[in-house]
């Protein structure tokens, strides 16, 4: 008890007054502070996403011609192929991207992104851009 009453003492600071009780008007409007994950929606995550990686590779319109490809053997997936739209589950894009390449008998080059394994909804995001390049 007595550490806890120390962090208090220490952390609140001398002679600071507490901050002033709100008025309890029912017309008052709640109070905002900062939201996880900057208020970007789940798609918005994912596009900066793919914006900021995968098109690095894959190229902003997914046809695997971006700007670090020329490097690459073998050459990424062009998305807009219909051929391979065809051939692959959602199931099998997300498993890719989480995994990587290599873990499933891809090209190594393709890293893998475990973390989005723990955010769904941005990978479900990921895979409607990828399955958006084959419309067009």
């Amino acid at each position: 008890m007595l550490s806890f009453a120390l962090v208090c003492a220490v952390g609140c600071g001398k002679g600071e007054e507490p901050p002033a009780p709100t008025s309890g008007s029912p017309n008052a409007q709640p109070e905002t502070g900062p939201t996880s994950g900057g208020g970007l929606s789940a798609q918005q995550k994912a596009e900066a996403l793919f914006g900021s990686q995968c098109a690095m590779c894959h190229g902003a319109d997914g046809k695997g011609d971006g700007p670090g490809a020329a490097q690459l053997n073998p050459k990424p997936r062009n998305y807009t192929d219909p051929a391979w739209q065809a051939s692959v589950t959602d199931d099998q894009i997300k498993q890719t991207i989480v995994l990587g390449g290599m873990k499933v008998g891809k090209s190594g080059m393709m890293p893998a992104n475990p973390q989005l394994q723990r955010q769904p909804e941005v990978l479900d995001g990921l895979v409607k851009i990828i399955r958006g390049f084959g419309k067009k």
